[in-house]
């Protein structure tokens, strides 16, 4: 009887037993499913707090703002720099090649005779120009026979000596007074003909030596033909003679090239003594 008895006591609490354990198990589970929404949350947490980063995010909209450049544009670029290169390099080039200015060649020296033809022409040129067409006459032929081999200077000589045998033919034709020659001189200085003028007057002077107004009109045509020292030795001479011509040399246009010069000045403005 004890024993059935203690079975049926037994039994029971092992029922019980087996009844409970569901009921911990239950919990079990129930904390295992409140448990792991925990998890997703953190998980989730984790997954949402990513994105939140800011700089890889611009570092990629940087990245898709600066698109890579393809073969073309690498080339063109290449090919703009090799030009550029180029360029200067073809500068470098010209500047390097540039010839340095080069002085100026001397003067070329005159042969012997040309030098000799050249004084030649000059002494028979000072004849001309006082009026001595014979004698000038005479110096050009031996110059033009002498150095015709320097053509320049012998076709100068060739037209002055056409002038002055052309003068020396009309000499047959000339007044033989004084007074005449000196009016034939004043008409040729008014006409611009100073060589024929310088005539005039020289002739007149051989035949009446201490005319002033004659002396006068030979210095206004030595002054337009250029021959200054001349010209004030006339005026200096027509002065002498007649003291009152100064007042018309002051505004005589014929001796304007003498103005410049200190003697005109000391032979014009200066008080007679």
């Amino acid at each position: 009887m004890s024993s059935s008895l203690a079975k049926g006591v037994r039994r029971p609490a092992s029922r019980s037993k087996t009844k409970r354990a569901p009921a911990k198990t239950a919990k079990r589970v129930a904390k295992a499913t409140t448990a792991r929404p925990k998890a997703h949350r953190v998980s989730a947490a984790k997954s949402t707090s990513r994105p939140l980063a800011k700089k890889p995010v611009k570092a990629a909209a940087k990245k898709a703002a600066k698109p890579k450049p393809t073969s073309k544009a690498r080339k063109a670029a290449k090919k703009v720099s090799v030009s550029r290169v180029k360029k200067t390099q073809k500068l470098a080039a010209v500047r390097a090649v540039r010839p340095t200015p080069a002085a100026a060649p001397p003067p070329r020296q005159p042969t012997q005779d040309e030098s000799a033809a050249l004084g030649a022409f000059e002494r028979a040129h000072k004849e001309f120009v006082r009026g001595r067409f014979a004698e000038a006459r005479n110096q050009f032929r031996v110059l033009v026979d002498k150095y015709s081999q320097v053509a320049e200077v012998a076709a100068r000589a060739r037209t002055y000596l056409a002038i002055a045998e052309s003068r020396l033919r009309t000499e047959s034709m000339l007044p033989r007074d004084a007074d005449s020659l000196y009016d034939r001189g004043v008409i040729e200085l008014n006409r611009g003909e100073y060589v024929a003028a310088q005539e005039m007057f020289e002739r007149a002077l051989k035949r009446e030596p201490e005319a002033a107004h004659i002396h006068y009109g030979l210095a206004a045509t030595r002054a337009r033909l250029g021959s200054i020292d001349l010209a004030l030795e006339s005026l200096q001479r027509a002065l002498d003679l007649q003291p009152n011509l100064r007042v018309r040399a002051q505004h005589d246009h014929d001796l304007n090239p003498l103005r410049n010069d200190p003697d005109f000045d000391r032979l014009i403005f200066s008080n007679p003594s």
